[in-house]
């Protein structure tokens, strides 16, 4: 398939490079990580720090040598007006930063992420982890990989749920009631894993965990290169009716509350109308 702006390249063929870039935005973010940094406020009153902003531009200037005809959204350059952005066919969609707050923490749960979108779908994602230089990676004509420092990648796969062991991934700062429900409806055997971040779709794709629903709000860049990764892997991400999650289609770059499934096919509609969701 024919990529507007790709000049010929498959997304596989960029995965290997996005995940290089994805490490020496990683290696910007330690500098500052064991340095004395300082936190400020963006207009919103979230989290700002100096690796968030040196992470943005070392993302930006290398995906421009890469690929110069495909703009770039990224969560520091947001603020382009819809108008500008719905004519993009292709673009890339960062989050330099995902969980600031886990920076801020200093618990490590942090990540990178990447994302190409085509037609309001990710083609390809790149999740990297500076403190512990494991990157999860998979475009459209790949499946999903794992690879730690410079091991060799590993293929990773979602595993069949099952509804008498479920493993639920639960969000570690962002925990709220209907997040409460949803983990009662999903039985008193239920085990909880709590990760920042995109870490938590991490864990379904590699088949560590089966289900993550996040009832709050969250942003296109935060499930972009995630997104890519489950879904390679077996899974999928919907929304709360069960439809694939889209970008790129309004003016809002807020996504609706969302499901990350390791196994598509378990009902877990059942489990949604139990809590309420």
């Amino acid at each position: 398939m024919h990529y507007k702006g790709l000049s010929g390249t498959t997304p596989e063929q960029l995965l290997l490079p996005v995940l290089e870039i994805a490490r020496l935005a990683s290696k910007e973010i330690l500098n500052i990580y064991n340095s004395d940094f300082q936190v400020e406020n963006k207009a919103d009153n979230s989290p700002l720090t100096a690796a968030d902003m040196a992470a943005h531009t070392t993302i930006c200037t290398a995906l421009m040598e890469l690929t110069p005809d495909v703009p770039i959204l990224s969560e520091e350059s947001a603020g382009l007006p819809y108008e500008t952005r719905k004519a993009w066919d292709t673009y890339w969609l960062v989050d330099p930063l995902d969980g600031t707050k886990e920076f801020i923490k200093r618990n490590g749960e942090f990540t990178v992420n990447i994302a190409l979108i085509n037609n309001n779908e990710p083609i390809l994602g790149v999740v990297h982890v500076p403190v512990t230089d494991v990157g999860y990676y998979a475009s459209v004509d790949t499946t999903a990989y794992m690879q730690s420092g410079e091991d060799s990648p590993v293929e990773i796969k979602t595993r069949q749920a099952s509804a008498h062991s479920l493993t639920v991934a639960g969000s570690r700062s962002h925990a709220n009631e209907i997040q409460q429900r949803f983990f009662k409806a999903l039985g008193p055997d239920t085990e909880t894993i709590n990760r920042g971040s995109s870490l938590k779709f991490c864990l379904i794709a590699q088949g560590r965990v089966d289900v993550y629903g996040r009832f709050g709000p969250t942003s296109e860049w935060d499930t972009a290169a995630a997104h890519c990764v489950v879904r390679q892997a077996g899974g999928e991400v919907t929304d709360l009716t069960l439809q694939p999650l889209r970008y790129n289609t309004k003016d809002s770059i807020l996504n609706p509350q969302f499901l990350v499934m390791g196994d598509p096919s378990f009902d877990w509609d059942k489990y949604l109308e139990e809590a309420g969701a």
